[in-house]
């Protein structure tokens, strides 16, 4: 299964879109719950679920909540051991322990590589909210069978659907507390506050959780943009329940699938500063700083200042949700004191980063689609040059064999 091959006939048509309307917030269920409203083959689902050789089951009911209907989904796993006391224990899984199920799992490379991403987000959120490394962090709720099965089940459903670029509203936030293993804590979850740092959220009015850590893992991970609902032509609609609460919504995410024009669209932040005492060879480590804190792309620009000094101006492109945290590094690893921001529409090709095996390793590549759907391949330098020093092959080799397997990926 790859998305290319449930996708190649209807590229030419424009990229498919999903938009995620979180009026009530997220959860790994309510995600399911939407795209399998929305047309997601249930069977396929599970067939693909089965691959990760965890014993559990889908039940999927159709409720209302509220005036609206919506598919509800649960993860059925056989009863966890009891505690002396008789209460449910669900053990608890460090990251290499879920990394080592995934690996193992009978999935598709980018559902493989996608969940994994998911749950390293998750990993370092929790890391920096107890204050240790991502290798030390035990999951209890997130690392369970369901979570497991829900960021599994998220990621085939975007490749089974097809989906080019994932957009979303700004995510509705519960307050009140909650039980969990560390103990009783507020909301939103620390953990899940975490995940939604540069997120753009709103209040829901709710004195209970909207948003959970796998929710927000999903947000972080999977989404490109927070926007209103974009241009597109819509196809299906689709409504996921969560819980039967009261509220002034239902509380239920609704999932928007349709296409947009052969080239894909969004809202970029323009940072700009001048600077007249950069030296030259700390220019590489400012543009990797830049890139850690979610730039999109980094320039420079050789200028003659007042005064007829010589200096450089920098130009920064980031998503707008992240042009604080892209906005702090600059000042931090540069002596600019100002720095100045515009937003500008961009029209982008849609593209893909894949890993593709090859004689001299797995080497990344970057496939680019026009709007006629045909592909062109690229190696990662960085990668090339380092199996090129490793194996003593010629680079030029390396990149040829590297982008040959890269067409053959695009092609399956």
């Amino acid at each position: 299964m790859s998305r290319r091959s449930s996708t190649a006939s209807s590229q030419r048509a424009g990229a498919r879109l999903l938009h995620l309307d979180a009026f009530s917030g997220i959860a790994g269920n309510m995600f399911l719950g939407a795209l399998l409203d929305a047309g997601l083959s249930r069977r396929e689902l599970e067939a693909d679920l089965a691959g990760l050789g965890l014993p559990h089951s889908l039940r999927v009911r159709r409720v209302r909540r509220g005036p609206l209907a919506a598919r509800y989904v649960e993860v059925l796993v056989p009863h966890p051991r009891r505690r002396a006391r008789g209460h449910a224990h669900h053990p608890g899984r460090t990251f290499a322990e879920i990394a080592r199920i995934l690996g193992r799992a009978r999935l598709a490379v980018p559902v493989r590589e996608r969940a994994l991403a998911i749950f390293e987000a998750l990993g370092r959120a929790e890391a920096r909210v107890h204050g240790i490394s991502l290798a030390k962090v035990h999951f209890h709720e997130v690392g369970a069978v369901d979570a497991l099965v829900d960021v599994a089940g998220a990621a085939i459903a975007l490749e089974r659907l097809g989906i080019a670029r994932v957009t979303a509203s700004p995510v509705a936030l519960g307050s009140g507390a909650v039980d969990t293993e560390h103990g009783r804590l507020p909301l939103p979850a620390p953990a899940t506050l975490e995940l939604l740092r540069g997120i753009p959220t709103l209040p829901a009015h709710v004195d209970w959780e909207t948003v959970t850590p796998t929710g927000a893992a999903l947000l972080r991970t999977l989404v490109d943009e927070y926007c209103p609902l974009p241009a597109m032509t819509i196809e299906r609609i689709g409504h996921g329940a969560g819980n039967d609460r009261p509220g002034p919504m239902p509380n239920v995410l609704r999932a928007v699938l349709g296409r947009g024009a052969g080239f894909l669209r969004d809202r970029v932040v323009v940072l700009e500063t001048n600077l007249d005492d950069l030296v030259p060879e700390h220019f590489d480590y400012l543009m990797e700083a830049l890139f850690e804190a979610g730039a999109l792309d980094v320039s420079l620009q050789h200028l003659q200042m007042k005064k007829n000094r010589p200096g450089f101006g920098v130009r920064v492109l980031a998503r707008p949700a992240d042009r604080l945290a892209v906005a702090r590094r600059l000042f931090a690893e540069s002596s600019a004191i100002g720095v100045r921001l515009s937003e500008s529409d961009r029209i982008v090709l849609r593209r893909e980063q894949r890993r593709v095996d090859t004689k001299f390793g797995r080497i990344g590549v970057k496939l680019v689609f026009d709007e006629r759907g045909e592909v062109e391949v690229s190696a990662e330098y960085d990668d090339c040059k380092r199996a090129a020093r490793r194996t003593g092959a010629p680079l030029r080799e390396v990149v040829r064999a590297a982008e040959a397997a890269g067409r053959d990926v695009a092609r399956s």
